[in-house]
């Protein structure tokens, strides 16, 4: 098979994969390379990041298979993909341990102002007293997408001694019941924002979810409030989160995603101590990038039997 990788994965899968495949790496490639580097192609492995438009496709009428090594499909045209049979197979599981672990640190992070006590300690302070923070433990987690990466973060806070909350759409009674089994409560979004000490944002980007989070959702939630976001950029109102931090309305915030990701990109919230950013690493660890390349060779190799 012809494949065409756009996204970093596991080098051991590529190496895999060349055993047997014509395979083109274009990395992080822009989209008019992605266009030239398709046009024969079979298959199309992406992560995030690549535009995987309906003029990225047409250029490749064999186009039969994509792979997303992850579980976000915001940057696919997913109209064409129906519209043309192409089948799309998404690796979701692996990551979203690997999403959920950074969600933890993120809430750690803010909740012991672990930034600002590394900063002022490498200037030669020792602000001991000064550095009080929170514990986790009877603090109430709302995870807003109890999906495969909210219901795991939930799971972990449940262990941790947390109460936690959820919010879903259209949830059925036996989602409902799983979720409770997971020590998940279902709620609606106003107590959801209302009562979360920590709120975990892990939906997926869409018309009804840009900009979700903004000024309305803010002066809903607790002036002592931390919220996190672990899903995509567009769904918090950066410039209204900006506010609501120097207003003190919510307390920090800890983010891996952003409204604009890139090099020579820096966030509206660069300069303020009460925030974390992360340049959205949620997967990125050597054990769940081997995984994911494991699955990916398990799809091609079926793939390739039919």
């Amino acid at each position: 098979m012809k494949i065409l990788i756009v996204s970093p994965v596991s080098t051991h899968a590529v190496e895999q994969l060349r055993k047997n495949h014509d395979v083109i790496c274009a990395f992080n490639a822009p989209n008019e390379e992605i266009e030239d580097r398709i046009v024969d192609r079979d298959v199309l492995i992406f992560r995030s990041g690549p535009d995987i438009s309906a003029e990225v496709m047409r250029r490749a009428p064999s186009l039969s298979l994509l792979i997303r090594a992850g579980s976000g499909i915001d940057n696919l045209d997913l109209s064409y993909v129906r519209e043309h049979g192409i089948v799309l197979r998404r690796i979701e599981q692996p990551g979203a341990r690997a999403v959920a672990e950074l969600g933890f640190a993120l809430m750690l992070g803010l909740a012991r102002r672990i930034r600002t006590a590394d900063q002022t300690l490498r200037q030669g302070k020792w602000a001991k007293h000064q550095l009080t923070g929170y514990l986790l433990a009877d603090k109430t987690l709302g995870i807003y997408g109890c999906g495969n990466i909210g219901s795991q973060i939930g799971e972990m806070g449940a262990a941790w001694g947390m109460q936690v909350i959820g919010c879903v759409e259209n949830v059925s009674e036996e989602r409902a019941h799983a979720l409770a089994e997971r020590n998940i409560r279902l709620t609606n979004v106003e107590e959801l924002l209302s009562a979360s000490d920590f709120l975990s944002l892990n939906l997926p980007l869409s018309d009804s979810t840009r900009n979700l989070i903004g000024k309305q959702a803010f002066d809903l939630m607790k002036p002592s409030a931390f919220l996190i976001n672990l899903a995509r950029g567009g769904i918090v109102d950066e410039h209204a989160l900006l506010t609501a931090l120097k207003d003190n309305r919510i307390a920090g915030a800890g983010l891996d995603v952003h409204e604009a990701e890139g090099d020579g990109k820096i966030s509206p919230l660069a300069d303020l101590e009460n925030v974390i950013l992360t340049p959205h690493i949620g997967a990125g660890t050597v054990d769940t990038q081997y995984q994911i390349g494991e699955e990916i060779l398990e799809i091609v190799k079926e793939s390739s039997k039919s």
